[in-house]
């Protein structure tokens, strides 16, 4: 099993989706970067704000791409690809519909769900055996009401499980860079 050397971030840039739920990306690597040492810079080659981090003696790239969401593709190529790294060496943290606030879940490759960035990723990438950290926030219960669910902010209550769920998958960064998959899943996964 290949290591991570590359964590995405998916969100929309603005001032006016910082707080919202489709942004839960974005918050998983902002954490990052504060518990490790990481300012985030703008790149235009690579359109988004990226950083580099290092945990343990392990270096790892963040990004934020700065495309929109359903562009996420041209950021993550543009930055893999000028560092080769490969598909199986990256991961990417979204919001998920299907789980509730709290939950997070780690896996290894598969569709897109109809989640705009990572149908854009796989695209623009050729392939979807990435790794997925899928962030829990909950569906509004009508497909009707999806897209002012995840342009909208989450209550105090879900934004507090959101942040404990990510402290979770920031302390499994370890293991998560050291290519221990499987630990991580089940250490996730019985979390919530």
């Amino acid at each position: 099993m290949s290591s991570i050397r590359l964590i995405v971030g998916l969100g929309n840039p603005g001032g006016q989706y910082e707080g919202t739920r489709h942004n839960a990306g974005f918050w998983f690597v902002d954490l990052l970067a504060r518990r490790h040492g990481g300012v985030f810079k703008s790149e235009s080659k690579f359109h988004g704000q990226n950083c580099r981090i290092n945990v343990a003696g392990r270096e790892c790239w963040l990004l934020k791409p700065t495309t929109f969401m359903n562009r996420s593709g041209q950021s993550v190529s543009s930055l893999a690809n000028y560092f080769k790294i490969s598909l199986e060496q990256i991961l990417v943290a979204y919001d998920e519909l299907d789980l509730p606030p709290g939950v997070l879940r780690l896996k290894p490759d598969g569709g897109h769900a109809g989640h705009n960035g990572l149908r854009d990723i796989m695209s623009a990438m050729g392939g979807r055996d990435f790794w997925r950290l899928r962030i829990g926030i909950d569906h509004p219960g009508n497909a009707k009401q999806v897209v002012d669910h995840v342009l909208g902010c989450p209550s105090r209550q879900d934004a507090d499980a959101i942040e404990d769920a990510l402290d979770e998958g920031e302390r499994a960064l370890e293991c998560i860079l050291d290519g221990e998959f499987q630990r991580v899943m089940n250490r996730l996964h019985s979390a919530g």
